[in-house]
């Protein structure tokens, strides 16, 4: 687990719908963040069907949702559940902070 804080970006960096990814400074784990009309969600940047990155396909921000370009699996971004096959495990996710400096995030899994 990582005490250490990721920075992400600066706050005006992350606009509403849109999406960043950053590496986990300790654990290495790549970690997808989403604003999500000002609130913000982190989660592990790799679908939990196939090892592939999430941050390829395309988010609903309406739906508060992302689907895996390689399968169409889908997870809500909020909390990383698994919607559809051939997904059925969630992604992890992440803390995340807002700041003076910026956004952060960290891999807190033990």
């Amino acid at each position: 687990m990582s005490e250490t804080w990721t920075f992400v970006c600066a706050t005006g960096e992350l606009l509403p719908g849109e999406m960043r990814t950053v590496f986990d400074e300790v654990t290495g784990t790549p970690i997808l963040v989403v604003n999500l009309d000002g609130d913000l969600y982190a989660l592990e940047d790799q679908c939990s069907h196939e090892e592939f990155e999430l941050s390829a396909g395309a988010l609903d921000a309406a739906d508060a949702t992302i689907e895996c370009v390689l399968h169409g699996a889908k997870f809500d971004v909020r909390d990383g559940r698994a919607l559809c096959a051939p997904a059925y495990e969630p992604v992890a996710k992440f803390p995340v902070k807002r700041d003076d400096a910026g956004i952060w995030s960290r891999d807190d899994r033990e």
